[in-house]
């Protein structure tokens, strides 16, 4: 006590000198943390590197670098062949600039898979693929023979020819119906391309095309990625189909989502941090009713802050997307420490009128209780300092450091800065309005008091059992940005779920093996491993695929031929008019709503249509057709694939130098969920414990933060419960102290669950924080008490506490309102935290204190 009055001694005496030695220091910090302060927005690097799963997740990123710190461009287009040329033409262009891009690649456009893609299929699906497609020959064969619109009418002519015959043209259906919508859109004056690949392929053709580029990031740029997303998207945006409207590029991928959150973590902060101070100084102003005390104020909050920034600078040097809410979290709690003293200063200067004197006084009666205070919030930041957490580590050891500095800045710059102010003495009582008279209800009621916070801690204790903690790091991003859009629309896809478990098989034998007893668990929708690409039973593949060409032969013949000249207007004319004959001929043995009925309809239309729109019909209907049939006489000659002649660009995806293969496991829909996505981590563990991936990093990314939280819980209260006994001595007092703050954390979670909030990686630190702030607030009311004091809504304190509650308020409410929901769900959890202290320390901690004999 005697060092605290001391410093205010000292500081009163020698204001001046204080003010620029404090004034010179911030300045040195302010250039030192301009050259060495940096911040991290990597979620990754929010764990310590030393645990097992990162360790495992690190060689990940080693083995495989090709899925690291990538932009995913996704094109979706009307036609998988718009889409593919756009994703083709994109791939070309990023690999042409240099200046942005390391390198692209777009994986599903490898040769590879148009050569040997049908050997991928399952027999079974592949059968059904020939046998189809074996089936349209004759329809296939004019084609060839005609790659126009008339051949396509020469066609449908045969089909109409078969109605008539008895054919059943339902199996068709599906293609069908897509050349009746394409003949539509030609008659209605749109000409739009017919995919080809998707009338051949029965609906193999699904998902989105993606290309994978390595930007080159620029590390002196708050968003790294930032440059090459928008040259990425210059690119796009000049491609003719995406300019036409016909495909779409968006974009995903670790970098585009780390740069998004930290611009939603920075939207608004300009904005906010004004309305915040402006609120902050209107509380001020209420608490304290003195611009002369106001000013000094928020100059030691600001000071403070600086000093804080230093020290961060010097220790952790890179700041993450968790720590970086320091500063909020500083002007929420340091100001109570100054608004404490300011208001016990005005009760103390009713009596003491030198300014002086009072200083001197305010520390011998406030300097111990704002120290304990100060030394308390710390104790709640620093518990996390030792956990694998690293993310509210740093922020426990900036924030618990920054309490010392605004509890030295108090008893220091403050009291210096009110000596150069030189506020006026206080002629009027300082406690809260109406304080009293509460405080006389309380002591009447406290037995009523006292039973409902009864009812209302078990209801607290209840709620605290069923609140839930979402492990989904992506549900504290802001959904609204493109990476997280184009990644929410990629869930439900077997071939593009973020979510997947990744595993190593010692050989291609073991990868089968292990790829089976995947398969057969509950939650997996599809298992991909380098065993898919040398499949099994190529022997009776191949010989499907050599019947096959055999029977297609000639339609592959006359594909390879020459083109000829394209039909004039008027051939094409009356090709469509014999062929809507041709229908009409047969309408009366269609089914109900046949597409063939609907082409007959169109085509008619179609034949009465101007030349211009007739030969842009034409180019649009066969646009892709011949480079469908030249596919497809390339897959039907497929050779045997093998480990050894499997191309280097998809081996590289699947195998390792040493031999062994990646095994990856994607979840069904249900992993939609984090209780669904337990379940199926745990599912793969089960099979594997070495298994990683985002689903199993996920799961271990919940058990490190869920185990983080009971250490910081445990020490924080074991090292406040210390504190408690050094400072109080006195069992009764120590516990009166701890019952308010275990009722705070009750009335939390009966709070958060009232109001739908889950635990979440970032908002967790509000819960250890409040053992900290929750002691502050009660200390104060237990030393007065120990004082003789028995006033307590009446109290100066009390004035004190309620208005640095609403000034720490408002600045939670600023975490709150941030774009970024980790960020803002921080915020509310901290939010309704205070306000379960405010109502534990203001109504149960006077009821409990006017319970005792001597009350």
């Amino acid at each position: 006590m005697r060092v605290l009055v001391s410093a205010v001694g000292l500081s009163r005496r020698f204001a001046p000198l204080v003010v620029l030695g404090f004034v010179v220091l911030a300045a040195l910090g302010l250039r030192y943390s301009a050259g060495h302060l940096a911040i991290d927005t990597d979620t990754d690097h929010l764990f310590a590197a030393s645990l097992p799963w990162r360790q495992a997740q690190m060689e990940e990123a080693r083995q495989f670098p090709q899925f690291d710190g990538l932009i995913v461009a996704v094109v979706k287009g009307a036609t998988p062949e718009e889409a593919r040329e756009t994703a083709v033409a994109l791939n070309a262009a990023l690999n042409r600039d240099k200046t942005d891009f390391h390198d692209s690649a777009y994986p599903a456009g490898d040769a590879f898979y148009a050569r040997e893609g049908l050997l991928l299929l399952p027999t079974g699906q592949l059968a059904k693929l020939l046998g189809q497609i074996v089936a349209a020959q004759p329809f296939l064969g004019q084609l060839a023979a005609d790659p126009s619109g008339r051949g396509l009418a020469t066609g449908l002519s045969l089909l109409a020819q078969g109605v008539g015959a008895g054919a059943d043209l339902t199996p068709y259906d599906g293609a069908l119906t897509a050349v009746a919508a394409s003949l539509r859109a030609a008659a209605a004056g749109r000409a739009e391309p017919l995919s080809w690949a998707g009338l051949m392929g029965g609906g193999l053709e699904s998902g989105p095309e993606m290309v994978l580029a390595h930007p080159v990031l620029n590390q002196g740029d708050l968003q790294p990625g930032g440059a090459p997303t928008a040259a990425m998207m210059r690119v796009a945006a000049a491609l003719p189909d995406v300019k036409a409207g016909r495909v779409s590029v968006d974009y995903t991928g670790d970098i585009p989502l780390s740069d998004e959150e930290f611009a939603s973590l920075t939207q608004g902060l300009a904005a906010g941090g004004a309305v915040s101070v402006v609120l902050i100084a209107t509380w001020l102003f209420f608490a304290v009713r003195s611009w002369r005390m106001i000013v000094p104020i928020l100059l030691t909050l600001v000071m403070g802050l600086v000093l804080t920034v230093s020290f961060a600078a010097l220790t952790v040097k890179v700041m993450n997307l968790i720590s970086v809410a320091f500063a909020i979290l500083f002007v929420g709690l340091a100001v109570d420490f100054a608004i404490q003293f300011c208001v016990r200063l005005r009760d103390v200067s009713m009596h003491e009128k030198a300014l002086g004197a009072a200083l001197d006084e305010t520390a011998r009666q406030a300097g111990g209780q704002i120290a304990l205070a100060a030394i308390a919030t710390s104790c709640g930041f620093l518990a996390f300092w030792p956990t694998s957490f690293i993310g509210v580590a740093e922020l426990g050891e900036i924030a618990g450091a920054g309490m010392f500095i605004a509890l030295i800045c108090t008893l220091t710059f403050l009291p210096a800065l009110l000596m150069l102010f030189r506020p006026r003495a206080e002629g009027r009582e300082v406690g809260l309005p109406m304080g009293r008279r509460v405080d006389g209800w309380l002591k009447r009621k406290r037995a009523m008091v006292l039973g409902a916070f009864a009812v209302l801690g078990m209801a607290g204790l209840v709620a605290g059992a069923l609140v839930r903690f979402d492990a989904n790091p992506l549900d504290t991003k802001d959904p609204d940005t493109m990476s997280m859009r184009t990644l929410s629309g990629m869930m439900d896809n077997p071939q593009t779920n973020p979510f997947y478990a990744d595993m190593l098989a010692p050989n291609l034998a073991a990868a089968r093996a292990l790829g089976d007893r995947l398969a057969g668990l509950k939650g997996v929708a599809a298992v991909i491993s380098g065993a898919t690409f040398v499949p099994d039973d190529q022997d009776a593949k191949l010989a499907m695929l050599a019947q096959a060409q055999t029977i297609l032969a000639p339609t592959l013949l006359a594909a390879s031929a020459p083109p000829k000249a394209p039909p004039s207007a008027e051939a094409l004319r009356a090709s469509f008019a014999k062929t809507a004959a041709d229908i009409a001929a047969v309408r009366d043995r269609l089914p109900a709503g046949a597409p063939l009925a609907e082409i007959g309809t169109a085509i008619a239309a179609l034949a009465r249509a101007p030349d211009a729109q007739l030969l842009a019909a034409n180019d649009a209907l066969v646009r892709f057709l011949p480079q469908t049939l030249a596919q497809l006489g390339e897959s039907l000659a497929a050779t045997r694939i093998t480990e050894a002649n499997l191309p280097q660009s998809v081996a590289r995806d699947w195998f390792l130098p040493d031999g062994r293969v990646r095994v990856q496991v994607v979840p069904g829909p249900e992993a939609a969920t984090t209780a669904g996505m337990k379940d199926f981590a745990q599912a793969v563990l089960a099979v594997d414990p070495k298994a990683g991936g985002p689903a199993v990093e996920t799961l271990e990314t919940a058990k490190t933060i869920l185990g983080a939280f009971r250490e910081a819980a445990v020490l924080a209260f074991i090292a406040i419960a210390v504190i408690l006994a050094v400072v109080f001595r006195d069992a009764r007092e120590m516990a009166q102290v701890l019952a308010t703050l275990l009722l705070s954390c009750l009335l939390t979670a009966l709070f958060a669950k009232l109001a739908g909030v889950e635990i979440n990686y970032a908002n967790i630190i509000a819960l250890p924080l409040l053992l900290g702030v929750g002691v502050s607030f009660n200390v104060y009311f237990v030393m007065n008490y120990r004082a003789g004091l028995r006033r307590f809504w009446a109290s100066a304190t009390a004035r004190a506490v309620l208005f640095s509650a609403l000034t720490t308020g408002t600045a939670f409410g600023a975490l709150a309102a941030s774009a970024d929901r980790g960020t803002a769900s921080m915020g509310v959890l901290l939010l309704i935290s205070l306000a379960a202290v405010l109502v534990a320390t203001f109504v149960f901690l006077p009821a409990l204190l006017y319970a005792q004999k001597d009350a």
